[in-house]
């Protein structure tokens, strides 16, 4: 299953805080990537934050997953999680369907 995370940044995070929870952030994140439950990252360009490709089995193993970064842990952030897929309504494209 395909999840998109949107996370948001909930609670400013000071530079002391910064300084204490990004060098744990960081690894945490990607070993959930070398896991191979984030897919594709990226940084918002609207606000504080990241977007995830998760490929999970459910929504509830996403948002456990994501409820283990330290950014979440310490009520920095949060994550909506929207489950997509495929784009049906092209099948009606195929000749013959």
């Amino acid at each position: 299953m395909k999840i998109i995370a949107i996370g948001s940044i909930v609670k400013p995070v000071s530079d002391d805080e910064r300084k204490e929870v990004m060098p744990r952030e960081v690894p945490a994140t990607l070993k959930h990537y070398l896991d191979g439950k984030i897919e594709q990252f990226w940084y918002r360009q609207d606000a504080p934050g990241v977007i995830f490709l998760m490929n999970v089995e459910s929504v509830d193993q996403a948002k456990a997953e994501l409820d283990t970064l330290p950014l979440v842990t310490g009520g920095f952030a949060k994550y909506d999680l929207m489950p997509v897929g495929p784009l049906a309504p092209l099948g009606l494209l195929i000749q013959g369907k």
